[in-house]
């Protein structure tokens, strides 16, 4: 009659070899996980970066799509600082002009683009009043007022601006005011460029970088401009 065999349990070697193997694949799941979570959240900075560049430059040429020339006064000002515009208001129903500005300010959260838009206007002296308010701001960083607002927009180191006058792109400067024009003797001061060229340099970080160029083009024209 055979005796009943006794149950074998582990070694101490046999546990300390499971506890190893356990612990090494912890360590390699953790490190999965970790590197899975950082590609999702550099994923996402990415996404929002693209979104708001994306609607940044829809505003840019929304911007530039609806400016308009009024009488005696500059559709377009460039001073190396702050790109001031006179464009038709955004409202339809209500003919009006706003005055748009776009600057670059250092902050708590590093050098953004920014836009500042005053309040719909009608007449040549609240044009004037708009316009100043405008170089104002981005001299001084004053708070807006009378309706005006100010939006921090996106991260940039730096923006150049080039015209196309000529059948060429030139360096932005401040336009030499129209000679007279007699059988338009209401017209703008300045005449519009046939293009205007935007140059970012966004700075480096999780999001987008590196150097941006966006050109729009006059509407009137007939074709574009490279």
């Amino acid at each position: 009659m055979t005796k009943p065999s006794r149950a074998r349990g582990f070694t101490l070697i046999e546990l300390l070899v499971a506890i190893a193997v356990m612990a090494l694949l912890a360590l390699v799941s953790w490190r999965g996980l970790d590197s899975m979570s950082r590609a999702t959240t550099q994923n996402q900075l990415r996404a929002d970066a693209v979104l708001t560049l994306q609607a940044t430059l829809a505003q840019w040429s929304a911007d530039l799509d609806a400016i308009t020339l009024l009488a005696q006064t500059r559709p377009i000002d460039w001073d190396g600082r702050v790109l001031r515009m006179t464009r038709r208001g955004s409202d339809t129903s209500t003919p009006t002009v706003q005055v748009v500005a776009w600057t670059l300010r250092p902050g708590a959260d590093g050098t953004r683009w920014r836009r500042w838009q005053s309040a719909p206007f009608a007449t040549r002296d609240e044009w004037v009043q708009a316009w100043n308010l405008a170089a104002a701001w981005a001299q001084d960083g004053a708070a807006p007022t009378g309706g005006a607002t100010d939006v921090a927009l996106m991260p940039v180191n730096s923006w150049q601006l080039a015209y196309f006058r000529n059948n060429a792109w030139v360096p932005a400067e401040p336009l030499p005011v129209a000679a007279a024009n007699p059988s338009n003797p209401a017209g703008a001061l300045v005449a519009m460029p046939d293009g205007v060229r935007l140059v970012l340099n966004l700075p480096p970080g999780d999001g987008l970088s590196g150097t941006l160029t966006r050109d729009w083009v006059r509407p009137t024209l007939g074709g574009p401009r490279s």
